[in-house]
């Protein structure tokens, strides 16, 4: 059995193609539009806070720990 053909490449090209222009309305009919309530909201702002505080704290956990377990250099 051949599952890789013409045919079916091509179905996969298509439905990706049509799952891309799906996504790409939702997410341009969740942003909101012009007015009092444009832009991103607080718990957006503070969730990419949040996330960004994460990553920085591990960076600095990890390099921490890794400079603590450096062998000594023996002469």
């Amino acid at each position: 059995m051949i599952f890789v053909n013409r045919r079916n490449a091509f179905l996969g090209w298509m439905a990706w193609v049509v799952a891309k222009r799906v996504a790409k309305k939702k997410a341009l009919a969740a942003v909101p539009g012009r007015g009092d309530h444009a832009g991103l909201n607080k718990s957006a702002i503070a969730s990419i806070a949040a996330s960004t505080a994460a990553a920085v704290g591990g960076a600095v956990w990890f390099w921490r720990k890794k400079s603590e377990q450096a062998p000594a250099t023996s002469e």
